[in-house]
């Protein structure tokens, strides 16, 4: 395994939340998107329990509107590692009736994950849930600790939160509680990408720049896909892309690049006037959406 005895800061503390959530709770599961946060935790928990298999399954919300490459590359991901991946699906829950479709210009079946999660958290009992949310993605999740508590229902206080200084993480909780757990919280972008770089880690082509079928609107770039509504004035047209963030594709745009690697990708970011969720269309819907969300249950 890649630099296993040249740990960083981050990465060493990253190491040391992955291995306190296995000895504090039964039933840990890490949130698997097929972005590179979420790609970048397994490259970690590979580390932080080898040579043993890791410990815990992934979970996939499936939206059924993912970007292909994303499927494809959790699939082979899954394969190579011998990972224990969990799907459920959000088209269940319209066909069900328990999810109602969203319609309009800006329709996205992006929220509509969080039943989905809240259902499958219940289903499997899982006291621990895994992410590679940020503090520096948005000013909401800025607000989260590495170990944050959720109520029976799901829901998040940011008003009642646990102190974690020294780095002392209390895992306790309620019957019904949950916790969310974000081991790389204290990186930043460039973090992530310089570790890809350093552990050689496979990320799926959408990052890089790749010809792509797209329409303008609003100033942002949207694929040209089915699922994303397109006004009949709206003209498609082929460009040189790239995604810095991967979600929903109904809900995130493309930036225009030229970047074929990581270096280049990095000189990208550090020259960039947007920021890495300025092309994300959920964030936009008002001033706290993404708070909003997170107290409904949202990753």
């Amino acid at each position: 395994m890649n630099s296993i005895l040249k740990q960083n800061p981050l990465e060493s503390e990253a190491i040391y939340i992955f291995r306190e959530v296995v000895t504090q709770f039964e039933n840990p599961v890490l949130l698997f998107s097929g972005g590179k946060d979420s790609i970048t935790l397994v490259r970690l928990a590979e580390k932080a329990f080898y040579p043993a298999k890791i410990p815990f399954p992934l979970l996939h919300i499936d939206t059924g509107h993912n970007f292909p490459e994303t499927i494809a590359f959790r699939d082979k991901l899954v394969k190579e590692m011998g990972l224990d991946l969990i799907v459920r699906n959000v088209q269940d829950d319209i066909d069900n009736g328990k999810s109602v479709e969203e319609t309009g210009k800006y329709s996205s079946r992006n929220s509509l994950q969080t039943n989905t999660l809240l259902e499958a958290i219940e289903e499997f009992k899982f006291d621990a849930c895994i992410g590679g949310a940020r503090r520096d993605e948005e000013k909401a999740r800025a607000k989260e600790r590495i170990f944050s508590v959720r109520n029976d229902f799901g829901e998040w206080d940011e008003k009642n939160q646990r102190p974690e200084v020294f780095d002392m993480l209390n895992g306790r909780i309620e019957i019904g509680q949950n916790v969310r757990v974000f081991p790389i919280s204290n990186w930043t972008e460039l973090d992530v990408w310089n570790y890809i770089d350093r552990e050689k880690i496979e990320i799926p082509s959408i990052y890089f720049s790749h010809e792509r079928e797209i329409f303008e609107r609003d100033g942002l770039i949207w694929t040209a896909s089915e699922h994303v509504f397109k006004d009949e004035s709206e003209e498609v047209e082929t460009k040189n892309v790239r995604f810095r963030t991967v979600g929903d594709v109904t809900c995130t745009a493309a930036v225009e690049s030229h970047a074929k690697t990581i270096e280049e990708i990095v000189y990208e970011i550090i020259h960039s006037t947007i920021s890495e969720r300025g092309a994300r269309i959920d964030d936009k819907r008002s001033e706290a959406a993404m708070e909003t969300r997170k107290q409904q249950g949202y990753f």
